[in-house]
């Protein structure tokens, strides 16, 4: 069953310049998507429309069944939205205070609060510091910070764009395990990447965009060998003639 669906989606932003020339993608219940390509490619223009952050110029995008432009606040409450620069999604004064605020906007019960905020900060790790100020925090905690705030929110899909950008080992490690633990536990995952040596691994689909397009769609190994076409790097192993290891291996 699908959970996203988009139709001929098309985005012109106010200059003129095309960000999306008809996009053409459903994306399945519980499945797990990487969408690589160059940056400029569209990537994050994509992702916007997904939870109505950006609206279409033409076509549609629907979650569950919906339209996104029709219902833009239940498209937020299904779509969380991980974005590349954790410190710009960091409001609290606490770990707690943080994640606290999306529920509270839900204008959910204290009790209610408390519990999906225990409940986000024990997925992530961080519960042994939800009193911790987030600006002490390391580059991998803030992500990790980032994603439960999400979590709390309770959607059904999470997408992160480039969650690995400006992650040592560490940090890349620790935010890997938790998208893996979130599809295990159900959640779709949509991750958009011009760096696949970190996550293809445990993707069951890679959508490959270049100019605003998709260019390519299928399993990675049926798109793997056309990405250095379009300006995304091959992972080493593969450029060895090896098989892709997990960076949790």
């Amino acid at each position: 069953m699908n959970i996203i669906e988009i139709e001929n989606l098309c985005h012109r932003f106010a200059d003129g310049t095309v960000g999306l020339d008809g996009i053409h993608l459903n994306i399945r219940r519980g499945s797990f998507v990487v969408v690589a390509g160059p940056n400029g490619s569209g990537k994050t223009t994509l992702l916007r429309h997904l939870n109505g952050l950006l609206l279409p110029t033409e076509g549609c995008v629907r979650l569950a069944g919906v339209s996104v432009a029709q219902d833009p606040a239940r498209a937020r409450r299904l779509v969380g939205m991980v974005f590349q620069d954790a410190d710009s999604q960091i409001v609290g004064e606490t770990v707690y205070e943080d994640v606290a605020f999306g529920p509270q906007n839900l204008r959910l019960d204290h009790n209610e609060i408390d519990i999906r905020v225990a409940q986000a900060l024990k997925t992530v790790g961080l519960a042994k510091i939800r009193d911790q100020r987030p600006h002490l925090l390391s580059g991998g905690e803030k992500r990790r910070l980032a994603i439960a705030g999400i979590l709390a929110m309770q959607p059904r899909v999470i997408v992160f764009d480039e969650p690995f950008s400006s992650l040592d080992y560490p940090g890349v490690q620790q935010v890997l395990q938790n998208i893996l633990k979130l599809h295990r536990c159900g959640h779709t995952i949509v991750v958009s990447t011009h760096d696949l040596e970190k996550i293809i691994a445990h993707a069951n689909r890679l959508i490959l965009m270049h100019r605003g397009r998709v260019v390519h769609d299928g399993t990675p190994a049926e798109v793997m060998t056309e990405v250095e076409n379009f300006g995304v790097r091959q992972p080493c192993a593969m450029r060895l003639g090896q098989e892709v290891a997990s960076w949790l291996s």
